[in-house]
């Protein structure tokens, strides 16, 4: 029983990982190559989310799923050539300041497009129920996601290590004076990676917008915690993103767990590692929080 009840935690916490992964990772790749910290990277997580719910009224879910990354991914286009583009050899007080009147900004056109009250999508029918194997028992829907977030971990992983691209940007992190010494301009490259990571920001949004509230203040809300993985995990490590992403994710739901086993009054068991830190059995079933 107890192990059961570990391996579903162990599943929550990896989900939540890739959730804080797919926005904390664009946010890194940004920073590597352009040296420019993006404090308007949650505004494009947030827009992801309200054009995934909108998409899905008269298109359905999964139309949603590859349209509102995409059209995200093409804000982030003009987003980097009249906006970031000014910045890369600027002052890096003068991005973060840009960039955080961005985030305010989008905030409040989200309200005034959608309006203040929060939105609400539901999880579609053939992604209901649950999986259950033994004594273990998860949402599919989950499932799901954390399946999307370990493909295109290994998609960005195989466009920076087997790709002439990867190599490039790689090179421009390190080195950034051999490349352009080798006459290789990055302009290009940064254009790319900046639709790449608003688009995971994006895309992060779209297929969470059904298991969490969907609100305006959605995108200051998570660039906390994104810099805190991209910080922590290395500012220009993708490893270190992706494991901190998933640590942070499993700690957050064993703490969670525990506040809410204290709540309740159970006692944990003594003989189960690390129960101290368990998380939330709730986060597997239909509730709607993150």
């Amino acid at each position: 029983m107890q192990f059961g009840f570990l391996l579903e935690q162990v599943v929550n916490g990896l989900v939540l990982g890739g959730y804080y992964l797919l926005i904390a990772l664009g946010l890194s790749l940004i920073f590597s190559v352009g040296g420019v910290v993006n404090l308007a990277h949650g505004a494009f997580y947030a827009l992801g989310a309200y054009a995934s719910v909108e998409i899905t009224k008269y298109l359905g879910f999964v139309p949603a799923l590859v349209i509102s990354p995409l059209a995200v991914a093409l804000l982030g286009l003009l987003f980097e050539r009249f906006i970031l583009r000014r910045f890369y050899n600027a002052d890096p007080i003068l991005s973060l300041l840009v960039t955080f009147g961005l985030a305010m900004v989008a905030e409040q056109a989200i309200r005034i497009v959608w309006g203040a009250a929060p939105l609400s999508a539901s999880i579609p029918p053939v992604f209901r129920g649950s999986v259950i194997v033994g004594d273990f028992l998860f949402s599919r829907y989950r499932l799901l996601i954390l399946a999307v977030v370990a493909a295109a971990l290994l998609g960005i992983w195989l466009l920076l290590h087997k790709t002439s691209f990867g190599r490039v940007v790689r090179a421009g992190i390190q080195r950034p004076d051999m490349v352009a010494a080798l006459g290789i301009r990055l302009q290009p490259y940064m254009t790319v990676i900046v639709m790449l990571g608003v688009g995971m920001a994006a895309l992060g949004g779209a297929f969470f917008a059904p298991i969490t509230i969907v609100h305006p203040a959605m995108g200051a809300e998570i660039i906390t915690v994104a810099f805190v993985v991209v910080v922590i995990g290395g500012l220009w490590q993708f490893l270190g993103c992706r494991d901190f992403g998933a640590a942070g994710g499993r700690g957050a739901r064993y703490h969670h767990s525990f506040r809410a086993r204290c709540r309740r009054g159970i006692d944990l068991h003594p003989d189960v590692p690390g129960a101290a830190g368990a998380s939330a059995r709730t986060f597997g079933r239909a509730d709607r929080e993150i």
